[in-house]
């Protein structure tokens, strides 16, 4: 029998990430702010997916690509992000690959400090 490729082994999911969702707060200049507020905690399989580097303002500047996947659950979308010990991942897009509502694989890219 084939093996989907989006299903994980027990035990795949080793990473232990924050998912946290955007939130608009007042400043103190009269404007708005974002800031990230935690959702959940979740245990989560990372896959390097790539990477490439761009110019932005004219200074070269690496992008990593990861693909993570967790148990599924709503709500998740493009703009959230992933924080653990040692990165932060945004969100790019979120689905379900095989629509059984089991696993969520997000495409992330990683955000540098």
């Amino acid at each position: 029998m084939a093996r989907n490729r989006s299903a994980s082994r027990i035990g795949s999911a080793r990473r232990r990430l924050t998912l946290e969702q955007p939130v608009l707060i007042a400043d103190d200049a009269g404007g708005w702010a974002t800031t990230h507020q935690p959702v959940a905690l979740v245990w989560a399989q990372l896959l390097w997916r790539g990477g490439e580097e761009r110019r932005l303002a004219g200074r070269p500047e690496q992008a990593a690509r990861h693909e993570v996947s967790f148990r599924w659950r709503a709500g998740v979308t493009a703009g959230m992000r992933l924080t653990g010990a040692d990165m932060t991942l945004g969100i790019v897009s979120a689905g379900d690959p095989d629509g059984t509502r089991r696993r969520l694989v997000c495409l992330c890219e990683e955000i540098k400090p």
